[in-house]
């Protein structure tokens, strides 16, 4: 077996995972599929975020969402928002906010399990 520095050194760079989520209440809205694209998120992004007093699932959230655009102009018309972060709380309830932000993170390496120790004979 290589050691770890060899296949490391072999690797291209590891980018950041992404999966869709469908909103099941937007869909039934919709009549059709509301999709979000999601994806992890880098180590600085989420200590910035962590230092935060308030709001880390929708910020969480704004920096793991690919689609849709949060800062969009015409969605921010739409909701009446004036940032981003507003549009989430307009469009999503809160069960939605912390389900998508949480597989965000899991996106990210969090809330799963990421190691598997190795048990020798």
């Amino acid at each position: 077996m290589r050691d770890a520095l060899q296949i490391l050194l072999g690797l291209g760079e590891a980018g950041l995972e992404e999966k869709d989520f469908e909103i099941k209440r937007l869909s039934r809205l919709a009549k059709e599929p509301v999709v979000f694209r999601l994806r992890g998120i880098g180590y600085s992004r989420v200590e910035e975020i962590r230092k935060l007093t308030e709001g880390q699932e929708i910020q969480i959230l704004l920096a793991g969402t690919r689609e849709p655009n949060w800062k969009d102009k015409e969605l921010l018309e739409k909701y009446g928002a004036i940032s981003p972060a507003e549009a989430i709380q307009k469009v999503l309830l809160p069960g939605e906010i912390e389900d998508l932000s949480r597989e965000v993170e899991r996106l990210s390496g969090y809330r799963t399990r990421t190691i598997a120790e190795i048990k020798k004979n």
